[in-house]
């Protein structure tokens, strides 16, 4: 058996390092979980979590460009894209925190782990 407790926080933890930054500094946290960890759903967790990142990073790009080229004129899909993965994000935190036994996997994005 493994602690609930902790198996929320960290879980949550893993999902919520997203808010620290969308930089590549925030993705630390899940990877050290992933190796620290020796809960399989906390494992799972972090590895959903350094996908979302690569993910966020991706989209971010695209739709950075897409913004730059069209000169600023398509600037409100950055806000969606910030309130797309703000809220799965939100989304992951709560299911972990009401199902720690299940591990959260975001909908629509590309598996590397």
């Amino acid at each position: 058996m493994y602690d609930t407790d902790k198996r929320k926080l960290l879980s949550a933890l893993s999902h919520g390092a997203i808010f620290f930054s969308t930089t590549f500094i925030s993705v630390g946290l899940p990877i050290a979980l992933l190796f620290v960890s020796d809960d399989p759903v906390v494992k799972d967790n972090a590895k959903e979590s350094i996908n979302f990142h690569f993910n966020v990073w991706l989209y971010g790009g695209i739709i950075g460009f897409l913004v730059w080229i069209t000169f600023f004129l398509l600037l409100p899909l950055a806000g969606l894209g910030y309130l797309l993965h703000w809220g799965l994000t939100i989304w992951a935190i709560i299911h972990v925190f009401s199902n720690p036994d299940q591990p959260f996997r975001y909908p629509f994005i590309f598996r590397i782990l």
